[in-house]
């Protein structure tokens, strides 16, 4: 028995040496792919014999408890029943997986603005805006915090060191730390393919825009005119320039998602431009998507800036802003608020998708990425207060509206006094220009009371907070409202140029992120792949180019919104709840960060094992209850072009998710 456990000690000690002996030589060894010098903190590591030491120890009390142990103590305790392996076997499996190492990231900052660049969704940033639109601006500031901090920052701790531990992309992650939710990997890899599959399209839609930008006046601001006729067409007439040009001319939208037909030859060029774009930003791999989105992030940020000071200067910028600053007491006890706000936070921050964990994959294992995860929280909340602009440019472009509006009612009730249907004094005044809500509403106000009540038949409401209050969240506010509002700006050709530039940057850093969760997981789970990274990049990009030739048929649009707003919710909010019971249940969370700290050198903060095991499953059950609840008494509809009645309604409503 002496003679048993000694060489069970033995085998123990050589397989968890092998291990660290792995860890040491992650920066030493020659991986599959060239990384630059690595400016990382230099590894701190406790001394190796009491490490091994401490390790060894509890594995045996483990064993002999019958409590589980990791991975690398069942391999060890499984092979005491086997015959032992040659020493030659054992260094040549060492020399396989030290040969096909992750790379790192060169610094800490490359990580973070990758991190950042991929949670930069336009979605994201719509959805906010909603969200303190209507529920009150301040009130629904202070209940996203909230949740960002005691929910959104632990769940993003936990993806990042679960990549950083493992060292395995969103497949092999969740196998290391419990094989019995392996699935989860799979869901998640799924979800990613199929999302990226229409993300993309979206950049398709701005680099059609980006092109015909450049005419002046930009084609979505007048109604064309019908073939050898000086008439406008009619079908424009009934809606407006900017909505005609969106469904008709860009998507060529059918009347109903049944009239598919053939995907519309306007936008492939398109896709496949921006996706020959994001094929040539990871061609190289890390080497590549590094310096790409070393320079995406800050533009983003400086073009948003730019934004923001000058959509004060506007009109009607001040009616916008007042909504941020607005604040509900009774939105502060309202569930709705709160669960809006928690799948707010899990969306902003991509939880759930895989990207999280495939990037923190190439953090240098003796880096904390705790401090990392509290810092993109801050990025991720700064870019979310930015976005404060849209208050202001919006407020500008319902003043606008609403002015064009009174001028229009203002010519035709000329026309129907000169026509005789109205009498002299219904005639509203002859100059508009200055400030036409505000004078003819004065106007129109003291009008005797049976005139007002003929002209109010004959005219349109034109009221500034109904127009404001139209906004929805999907692709329509920035590619309508946006670009309508833009046309209205002194040097509109220049602005609508940056705006389309900043969607398209947003898209572009965003789906980067995903491709880089499709392409390492393949490369973790084949390992023929990783002689081939090259070929492998192409042969996934064309594939998804050919799978995303489905949503650029007519009906394509309207089966995107049906992803967005039934499907896409559901199993992410499943995806991190198994991720969370997982790390916290399944392995331990006291375990886990145990881990952590032998591998960072330092302890890991108990108050993330509390948030973990008792506040995030509640809040995460919580959302999962009410999303079934809200999902379920919802009619699946969505919202059509009509192209023999009136067109469509000024926006589609409520598609809040990942577009």
């Amino acid at each position: 028995m002496k003679t048993e456990a000694q060489a069970s000690k033995s085998l123990l000690t050589n397989v968890l040496f092998a291990e660290t002996e792995l860890s040491e030589a992650f920066l030493r060894s020659q991986t599959w792919e060239d990384r630059s010098t690595a400016n990382w903190p230099p590894m701190v590591w406790v001394s190796k014999s009491q490490d091994l030491e401490a390790r060894i120890a509890k594995a045996l009390a483990r064993a002999n408890q019958g409590k589980p142990v990791s991975g690398l103590e069942v391999e060890a305790t499984q092979a005491l029943n086997q015959k032992p392996l040659p020493e030659v076997q054992v260094a040549e499996e060492e020399k396989r997986e030290v040969l096909f190492t992750h790379p790192c990231l060169s610094s800490k900052v490359e990580y973070i603005l990758t991190e950042v660049g991929y949670s930069m969704k336009i979605s994201s940033h719509w959805h906010f805006f909603l969200l303190c639109l209507h529920n009150g601006g301040c009130s629904c500031l202070i209940i996203y915090i909230l949740m960002l901090f005691l929910v959104g920052v632990p769940l993003l701790f936990l993806e990042m060191a679960a990549g950083q531990r493992t060292r395995q992309g969103s497949i092999g992650v969740w196998k290391v730390i419990s094989p019995w939710i392996g699935g989860v990997g799979y869901s998640s890899f799924m979800m990613c393919f199929i999302t990226s599959l229409y993300l993309n399209v979206v950049n398709a839609w701005t680099l059609f825009y980006l092109g015909q930008s450049f005419y002046s006046p930009v084609p979505w601001e007048k109604c064309p005119l019908l073939g050898n006729s000086s008439d406008f067409d009619p079908e424009c007439v009934r809606t407006s320039p900017s909505l005609y040009f969106w469904y008709r001319l860009i998507l060529k939208a059918s009347d109903r998602i049944e009239d598919g037909g053939l995907p519309v030859f306007s936008l492939n060029l398109p896709l496949l431009v921006s996706w020959c774009l994001v094929g040539a930003f990871m061609i190289n791999g890390l080497k590549s998507t590094r310096k790409v989105m070393c320079v995406l992030v800050p533009a983003l940020y400086f073009i948003i800036l730019c934004f923001l000071f000058r959509s004060l200067l506007l009109e009607g910028a001040a009616f916008g802003f007042q909504h941020l600053l607005l604040a509900k007491i009774s939105a502060m006890y309202n569930m709705s608020v709160w669960y809006q706000a928690g799948n707010q936070v899990l969306f902003a921050l991509g939880l759930g998708f895989g990207p999280v964990v495939s990037l923190s994959l190439h953090v240098h294992p003796s880096t904390s990425c705790l401090s990392d995860g509290f810092l993109e929280a801050l990025v991720n909340l700064f870019s979310m207060l930015l976005v404060t602009s849209a208050f202001c440019i919006l407020g500008y472009w319902a003043t606008v509206i609403t002015h064009h509006c009174n001028e229009k009612n203002a010519e035709a009730l000329a026309k129907l006094v000169t026509l005789g249907k109205l009498p002299v004094a219904a005639h509203p005044p002859p100059n508009l220009v200055d400030n036409p809500t505000s004078i003819f509403s004065s106007w129109l106000s003291s009008l005797p009371r049976p005139i007002k009540s003929m002209v109010l038949s004959y005219v349109t409401e034109c009221n500034l907070k109904k127009q404001f209050s139209k906004v929805k969240a999907g692709p329509v506010i920035a590619f309508v409202a946006f670009l309508e509002a833009m046309s209205f700006i002194p040097w509109s050709v220049f602005w609508s140029i940056l705006l389309l530039l900043l969607l398209l940057t947003l898209r572009l850093s965003s789906v980067i992120g995903f491709m880089q969760a499709i392409l390492t997981p393949l490369q973790d789970t084949f390992s023929s792949f990783r002689k081939y990274t090259k070929l492998l990049t192409v042969v996934v990009f064309v594939l998804m180019f050919l799978c995303g030739l489905f949503f650029t048929q007519p009906s394509g649009i309207y089966y995107m919104s049906l992803l967005n707003e039934y499907w896409t919710v559901f199993p992410i909010i499943i995806i991190i709840i198994l991720e969370n019971v997982a790390v916290s249940w399944a392995y331990r969370a006291r375990r886990f960060l145990e881990d952590l700290a032998i591998m960072w050198g330092s302890p890991a903060s108990l108050i993330i094992h509390g948030l973990w095991c008792f506040l995030s499953p509640f809040v995460l059950l919580a959302l999962f209850v009410i999303t079934v609840i809200h999902l379920s008494q919802k009619t699946i509809t969505y919202v059509a072009w009509d192209s023999n009645s009136v067109g469509l309604p000024p926006l589609i409503p409520d598609l809040p998710r990942e577009w």
